[in-house]
């Protein structure tokens, strides 16, 4: 549990540690986990055909074209989630140490924002990619703020400041709609005082960050700011040649490969071959931009790729962990203020859902396992609370 947290950014392939921890766990007691999915019953039902529906709808979109699947092997982390929502379950380890590995993970990615800026890198990347980075940075930021136990806000608010430092330093724009649902949500949510002191504190809150951008000296000249302001104009001038230009462009490539295959798609992981159908991207050489591989959009990404079936699946695999999650946490005992597994859970998948509006998140292994493992780790605890709760009441 801490290892996930902790080590996922921490150091190149972070995963790795919990993975190999997760199977030997598993492998000493696997009748109790067998058994634990099946007293799970329906919920875990629906979350294994969710992940079953994410996998194999690929697989058959890429038979029925005659095509390789390609990137399936990064989807088929996939079958982490229902794996470790039975071994939450029966072992039912405490959240508190996933809250401890998300801080100590946060202050790594942190140091090592800070680091690579200051050693001249235009953006905070990590060890690989620096959207992935950010998208990482902010579901840890949301362990860190609602997997708190009681009375440990102040650190709560350490990890706050210091994902949003890293997600800044990172330059990734596509975090900051899950970022502001978080302060929403943590704020809000809150017993504290009226309704309109909590809306006037959110408004503060989102006050002050933008004036960290705006104001501090480095920060409005980050390069991914002048890049946004830069592409805006270029739009206005009908170039899309540009990181904003080019995603919008894909995102009507991709509705009208939807439009025009909506039971099959074009071929899942094959975007390309929309894009080929550009005249810009029949020539040789073709711009960058013809030839990065997925849409930047998880639902035009599926629904291109794959049809109808695909964009299904997208849905299922979102909308089943969080109409569990929601469902259990309305029917939990509520703190005054806002945390605990099901919140946290909810508030992870909806975060995960936000940075795929802007970035194809199951097209790269971390985040596709990231999602897998959080999801089944949280689900299952807040399951056996619920159980647990329910013996409690019968006793």
């Amino acid at each position: 549990m801490w290892c996930l947290g902790a080590l996922t950014l921490s150091i190149p392939k972070g995963l790795l540690p919990f993975g190999v921890l997760l199977l030997l766990t598993t492998a000493l007691v696997p009748v109790r986990v067998a058994a634990g999915a099946r007293r799970l019953g329906m919920p875990a039902a629906a979350v294994a055909a969710a992940v079953a529906l994410a996998v194999g709808v690929p697989l058959v979109s890429s038979w029925m074209l005659g095509l390789e699947p390609g990137e399936v092997k990064s989807l088929d982390r996939l079958l982490v989630l229902p794996w470790t929502m039975a071994w939450a379950y029966v072992l039912a380890p405490s959240s508190e140490w996933l809250w401890r590995g998300s801080l100590c993970g946060l202050a790594v990615a942190a140091v090592l924002a800070v680091l690579q800026v200051a050693d001249g890198a235009g953006r905070a990347s990590g060890w690989g990619n620096a959207i992935v980075f950010a998208d990482v940075v902010l579901l840890l930021t949301v362990l860190a703020v609602f997997c708190r136990p009681p009375g440990r806000w102040r650190w709560a608010v350490c990890g706050l400041v210091l994902g949003t430092l890293a997600i800044l330093l990172s330059g990734t724009r596509g975090t900051w709609p899950g970022l502001l649902m978080l302060l929403a949500v943590l704020v809000l949510g809150s017993g504290w005082r009226s309704r309109r002191s909590r809306l006037l504190l959110l408004g503060a809150t989102v006050a002050g960050v933008a004036a960290l951008v705006t104001a501090v000296p480095g920060m409005s000249e980050r390069p991914r700011l002048q890049e946004l302001q830069r592409d805006i104009e270029r739009i206005d001038h009908g170039d899309h040649d540009s990181s904003a230009g080019a995603r919008l462009e894909r995102l009507r490539v991709a509705g009208r490969a939807f439009l025009e295959h909506p039971w099959t798609g074009v071929g899942f992981a094959h975007f390309d071959r929309a894009m080929e159908r550009l005249p810009e991207c029949r020539r040789t050489p073709a711009p960058e931009r013809c030839h990065l591989g997925h849409a930047h959009n998880d639902l035009a990404e599926w629904a291109a790729t794959m049809g109808l079936p695909g964009a299904l699946a997208l849905l299922a695999l979102y909308g089943v962990p969080l109409a569990l999650f929601v469902r259990l946490w309305w029917r939990a005992p509520r703190p005054p203020n806002p945390r605990g597994t099901a919140l946290a859970g909810a508030v992870f998948v909806a975060a995960f859902a936000s940075c795929g509006l802007t970035q194809s998140m199951f097209a790269h292994q971390t985040t596709t396992s990231f999602y897998a493992a959080v999801t089944g780790l949280l689900l299952g605890m807040a399951m056996r609370e619920a159980a647990t709760r329910a013996q409690h009441r019968q006793a």
